[in-house]
């Protein structure tokens, strides 16, 4: 990997990151994380996306899958999927450092046109491969442009296009197309995907979801849990407890707040489900914050 992305991507996350280490770029989707402290654990429910890890080390577990991944690896996310990541290689000498790139549909649905013939692949929704050369020289010669503001807005759109048509060409390039393809079992459990994502408060039902994809509702329940890993419940559920710790967490809201907010209306079983998914109840989670240097001033 590149000495002088990684020094391009570390200046400006030294300059832009906020308390959690996240440095949002002026490029759609295009973000660097940088954290100097390895060990605490963070629950997401990502979008499709790809990371370039640049320095340090990190691993990420789905259901009960384990990823590790370091410096010249990528890892690749093809669905809304919820993980959780834990940072276990970085320090103040030596931070963890990625660029994390959000995969456009749009983009891939123009380029799969173009590149037609090359095949798909369904299946495993996290997958780690080493970062292909042209990928990590697309990312080199994008990120520069951040230091080059004039540029930036002219050839930015361009060269995103150029960095998903590297993607799609490399080890990844399989999973990532099927995104890519309109009207794919992916596109259409995607489409669910995102109405739970809305409305994850409200009370949803299967076959609701199963029109949204186009799909029966048997249909439906096979190809969700092949991409995602899930069932619809599930992953409803686990966006709810996530949101719920981060309204906890960062808002203040008490436990009968922050349940009702995302559509329990049983405290004590957003308790159970809460303890069962981090580990410790949610009382719990908010006095060990309290206590954090963060949450003293």
């Amino acid at each position: 990997m590149s000495k002088k992305l990684l020094e391009i991507a570390s200046r400006f996350a030294e300059s832009h990151a906020d308390r959690d280490g996240v440095a949002r770029t002026p490029i759609p989707g295009v973000t660097v994380i940088r954290e100097t402290v390895k060990g605490a654990m963070q629950y997401a429910i990502n979008r499709p996306l790809v990371a370039l890890v640049l320095q340090g080390r990190k691993r990420v577990v789905m259901e009960r899958k384990t990823f590790e991944f370091g410096a010249g690896e990528s890892l690749l996310i093809t669905t809304d999927v919820p993980t959780v990541s834990e940072i276990i290689r970085a320090d103040a000498a030596a931070p963890y450092v990625s660029i994390v790139f959000d995969l456009d549909i749009a983009i891939l649905e123009s380029l799969v046109v173009e590149m037609s013939g090359a095949p798909q692949a369904i299946g495993q929704a996290v997958r780690v491969e080493a970062t292909g050369a042209d990928v990590a020289d697309c990312a080199l010669r994008l990120m520069a442009l951040l230091e080059r503001p004039a540029s930036l807005t002219v050839l930015q759109a361009q060269m995103l296009r150029e960095l998903h048509f590297w993607l799609l060409a490399g080890q990844h390039g399989g999973a990532i197309r099927a995104l890519g393809v309109v009207d794919s079992h992916a596109q259409r459990i995607g489409r669910a995907v995102a109405r739970i994502r809305s409305d994850y408060a409200k009370v949803l039902r299967v076959d609701q979801l199963a029109a949204v994809a186009g799909m029966s509702v048997s249909t439906f329940h096979e190809h969700f849990r092949t991409i995602t890993s899930l069932t619809p419940i599930q992953l409803q559920k686990q966006l709810r407890l996530i949101e719920a710790r981060r309204r906890l967490l960062s808002e203040g809201l008490t436990v009968g707040q922050a349940a009702h907010d995302v559509g329990y209306e049983s405290v004590p079983q957003f308790t159970r489900d809460y303890g069962r998914m981090f580990g410790s109840s949610p009382a719990r989670e908010v006095k060990t914050a309290l206590r954090r240097p963060a949450f003293a001033a």
